[in-house]
């Protein structure tokens, strides 16, 4: 029976498609805007128009170039939600005076996605990256500490989190991040087996050796230092629940959700004990409507009322576009971006985007489940957590259901740092998933412990001629006579009983 298999599909024209759409919807989103809000169309419109669309038709060219088997969906996702934030920005800005956001969005959005295109055209294989395993620390650890030095560090809104360029203000945070998650993919990969075996069996528990859990104390005091110095929640919790994730999918083990659990328990106790900033950040997630509370000049809850009052305003279908009062929110156009949406979108248009950011996770978890190789199915689950604790965090901190935080949303909220480091992270992804999904040619021999087992391609060899298969000979009946002189006794030997059996393949017939 012969074995039919249907190789992989690039679809790049399918992306293409849907890049249209996306395009559609993120420019005319804010050409609505000036439509609601009586602007009138200058040419600025159609210039910025034109520089988004051709910076995507550019990145799409490169993945049909560099990465024409990556993931056809993910790309336009990220651009729906990339256009719809500049939109709000844009709406924003006409209503709150000061220097225009939409145009550093756009130019951040640019540099990001020269930056993300650069990634792809030179990285090529994701693979070199398992190299970089404990440099990744080193750099995640030195982009922690920056904004501690005095003179470079800076402070905003009671966060120590920024560092001062000069010409702009960057959070480092964002950057480490990826790092971090380059480290912790490499680790795992290396020492997955070690963590997986070695240890003690308590009940239905495997417990892991006390040397094998210096990595998680490791990642534990770091998040509980970048929370403790530079007053920073999210990032504690993004970074914590970053390893959790990625050490949970390596192992499969319950017990390290429980160990890591204790450890967020304890830390989350000692933090509203003896950390101001988070003690006002649940007073406020507790009594947001208590007056005293609300007018505190410092650590007041106006800001998460406002949105709330925004959200109930915008009801089940929203306001529209400009038609609401989402500039009456603190940072409307940054943390409070969710809540402007809401206002304008209503819940209906709100949940349309939340489905692209589950979307979008769905894709980044296919793209790791697809690969071969452990660092990067790692690697990818990490970016996966990474985007769901952002949107899971800042929703759930506009909504309530748990404290305020100051993690942006990926892709919608204004932020130079936060657009580089999340297109950069797509980039990675689209390498990755190109590895899933192209087709590999696999030797009748391959070497089980080389580059080329289970099917993983060698990033260093060019196939050439001399890889395709060898050509096997094919075999000619024999003659009658050839079958006799091959089965001959030779020197006149006498047969031997095997070969005058009748049950012998060369006796008599």
């Amino acid at each position: 029976m012969t074995q039919l298999e249907t190789a992989p599909k690039p679809r790049r024209n399918v992306e293409l498609v849907l890049l249209l759409l996306a395009l559609i919807i993120g420019i005319g989103a804010k050409f609505l805007v000036a439509v609601a809000m009586d602007e009138p169309y200058d040419s600025t419109y159609y210039t910025e128009a034109a520089l988004f669309a051709g910076i995507t038709f550019a990145f799409h060219i490169v993945l049909r170039l560099r990465a024409k088997y990556a993931d056809p969906f993910i790309l336009p996702i990220v651009v729906a939600l990339n256009g719809l934030g500049m939109a709000m920005i844009h709406r924003l800005d006409l209503v709150t005076g000061g220097p225009p956001a939409e145009d550093r969005q756009l130019m951040w959005t640019l540099v990001s996605m020269v930056a993300a295109m650069a990634l792809l055209w030179f990285l090529q294989d994701h693979r070199r990256l398992r190299q970089l395993t404990y440099i990744s620390l080193v750099v995640s650890i030195v982009l922690l500490f920056l904004p501690l030095i005095p003179g470079f560090g800076m402070t905003i809104n009671g966060a120590r989190i920024w560092v001062n360029l000069g010409f702009a203000s960057f959070q480092p945070a964002e950057i480490a991040k990826i790092t971090l998650a380059i480290f912790f993919a490499g680790f795992l990969a290396n020492n997955r087996d070690l963590i997986l075996l070695a240890g003690r069996r308590i009940g239905p528990l495997q417990l892991p050796r006390a040397r094998d859990l210096g990595p998680m104390f490791i990642a534990w005091i770091v998040a509980i230092g970048v929370l403790v110095v530079q007053n920073d929640l999210g990032t504690s919790i993004m970074f914590f629940g970053l390893f959790m994730g990625m050490i949970y999918v390596a192992t499969s083990r319950l017990s390290w959700i429980l160990i890591g659990g204790g450890l967020v328990a304890v830390g989350g106790v000692l933090a509203y004990l003896f950390v101001p900033h988070v003690t006002r950040r649940v007073e406020i997630w507790l009594n947001a409507f208590d007056p005293e509370i609300y007018s505190r000049a410092i650590g007041g809850s106006d800001q998460i009322v406002q949105g709330m009052f925004g959200l109930s305003n915008g009801g089940l279908t929203g306001t529209g576009f400009g038609s609401g009062l989402p500039q009456r929110v603190p940072l409307s156009n940054s943390d409070m971006i969710i809540a402007s949406f809401g206002e304008e979108l209503g819940f209906i248009g709100l949940s349309a985007m939340l489905m692209l950011y589950l979307l979008l996770f769905s894709r980044f978890m296919r793209a790791g489940l697809g690969t071969r190789d452990a660092f990067g199915k790692l690697l990818s689950v990490g970016f996966a957590v990474v985007l769901v604790l952002q949107i899971f965090v800042v929703v759930g901190g506009i909504t309530r259901v748990i404290p305020m935080t100051g993690l942006t949303t990926p892709f919608l909220a204004a932020g130079g740092s936060s657009l580089l480091a999340n297109w950069i992270i797509l980039a990675l992804v689209l390498l990755i998933s190109h590895a899933a999904r192209r087709p590999i040619v696999v030797g009748p021999m391959v070497n089980a412990s080389g580059t080329e087992a289970a099917g993983t391609e060698n990033p260093t060899h060019e196939e050439g001629p001399e890889d395709a298969e060898p050509k096997r000979p094919v075999a000619k009946p024999l003659s009658a006579a050839e079958r006799t002189q091959r089965h001959a006794p030779a020197h006149g030997a006498p047969p031997s009983a095997a070969e005058t059996s009748p049950d012998s393949s060369g006796g008599a017939r």
